[in-house]
């Protein structure tokens, strides 16, 4: 009896030093074990559903942060998704342990407490719960991939070069739409499986400009490459660019998407072109749905890189547009010179933008309704190794003339748009000043 209850208080021990298990968790084990995290340590996370996959199951997110229930001024929003092919299952198990690396290490370890003092990340282990509860465990075949209606949902979001706009969307893609409405997010990474290598926009073309012998570019190519590179270097293996399954290699062990392959309805250009998110594809892993001994050995290689990936939200210019009235800009567009965006960058219903760019000089152009176009040249330092982007906020002068807003592409003002719109609510506040501010100013001047 007694070496029983030495060896069972042992295997507690052992647990609790080692904190998660190294294996699948279903998706009710899931669940609790986000709900147990949350209720261990509320002051920095938050729980919440986006929505539900067909079979009813829930899409949970964890969210981190020094101020993990609101978006603070400032303070970038990032994402990771998980699982979205649902027999693609180490980013399921990494993405988990991320949560318990992150909590747990949080005021003791200074990278984990800088990261989550300056930045609000947000990680969603399972897009695809269904595909995950129906997967076979094997390494190359596609039993699981797709949701519980048959589809990819890496195929079904609408694609700016298809013209698939239209198209009905599953309900777990919808969800993701929808969260994107919701927050501004900057910085973002979807993980897969089935080869290891980091893969950036474009992921189509319909043949235009930006289609450059093979590889479709975008006006952010510097810095998506330098986001590739970040996490490839910072990974173990994955720079060494070695193909899977006798598949060609990878120079530094990243490609541009529609390089290596081309792909219609695609996640991470649907976040770039309408949610004004840069989003890289992250291949993991060879084996789809490796054995469970395999594990520690993959959060070892993957570790750094998912730490060192959430620090470029860091990268670039970040700030405020306010109006002539001292009031927020809302959808001013902030356009980078030489950096022509399918749908132009805009501020959020706080007014702030963010543009991840790299170090240099870059002319900056604002333009607001009723107001003068404000352009200045500012010079953008490497803001990683801060934790902060450089903070630079321009004030808007109101024009002698009437002048409209600016036009976007039809494309661009559709329900597909995902950055977060201002609902009456929220500009009843504005207004409501504004308005006093006219009345007072017409007062003094009568």
């Amino acid at each position: 009896m007694f070496v029983f209850t030495l060896c069972l208080w042992f295997w507690f021990w052992l647990s609790s030093v080692h904190g998660l298990e190294f294996r699948y968790h279903n998706s009710v084990e899931m669940e609790q074990y986000l709900k147990d995290i949350h209720e261990t340590y509320p002051d920095i996370t938050h729980l919440h559903s986006i929505g539900q996959s067909v079979e009813g199951r829930e899409l949970w997110v964890l969210i981190l942060g020094q101020h993990p229930r609101e978006h603070r001024t400032g303070i970038p929003e990032f994402k990771y998704v998980g699982n979205m092919h649902g027999n693609e299952v180490v980013s399921r198990v990494l993405l988990l342990q991320l949560i318990d690396y992150l909590t747990s290490r949080y005021l003791s370890d200074p990278l984990v407490t800088r990261l989550l003092n300056s930045s609000r990340v947000h990680i969603l282990p399972s897009m695809n719960p269904d595909g995950f509860e129906s997967s076979a465990r094997d390494c190359i075949y596609t039993v699981g991939r797709y949701n519980k209606n048959g589809v990819d949902l890496n195929r079904n979001f609408p694609d700016a070069f298809a013209g698939n706009t239209e198209q009905e969307r599953e309900k777990e893609v919808r969800a993701v739409m929808d969260w994107l409405k919701t927050e501004s997010f900057v910085l973002s990474a979807n993980l897969h499986g089935g080869a290891v290598v980091a893969s950036y926009p474009y992921d189509n073309s319909n043949g235009g400009n930006e289609l450059q012998k093979g590889y479709s570019m975008s006006p952010d190519d510097d810095v998506f490459i330098q986001l590739a590179n970040t996490y490839s270097y910072s990974h173990s293996e994955m720079h060494n660019g070695k193909g899977c399954y006798g598949s060609p290699d990878f120079t530094n062990g990243i490609t541009n998407g529609y390089y290596w392959y081309p792909l219609q309805g695609g996640m991470q250009d649907y976040n770039y072109v309408w949610a004004q998110c840069l989003e890289l594809t992250l291949e993991i892993s060879c084996c789809k749905f490796p054995p469970e001994a395999q594990l520690p050995g993959l959060w070892e290689a993957n570790k750094p890189a998912l730490l060192a990936y959430i620090q470029q939200v860091h990268l670039g210019v970040k700030g405020v547009v306010t109006d002539s009235y001292g009031m927020p800009a809302v959808n001013a567009v902030v356009e980078v010179a030489g950096r022509r965006n399918l749908c132009p960058f805009r501020t959020d219903h706080n007014g702030e933008y963010y543009r991840l760019l790299l170090p240099g000089n870059y002319t900056i152009t604002v333009t607001y309704a009723g107001h003068n176009t404000l352009r200045q040249t500012i010079q953008v330092p490497y803001g990683p190794d801060t934790f902060s982007a450089l903070t630079h906020n321009f004030f808007l002068q109101k024009s002698d003339y009437s002048s409209k807003a600016t036009q976007l592409p039809p494309s661009c003002t559709t329900a597909n748009l995902g950055v977060p719109q201002s609902d009456s609510a929220t500009l009843l506040p504005s207004v409501f000043t504004t308005l006093t501010l006219l009345l007072l100013q017409t007062l003094l001047l009568s």
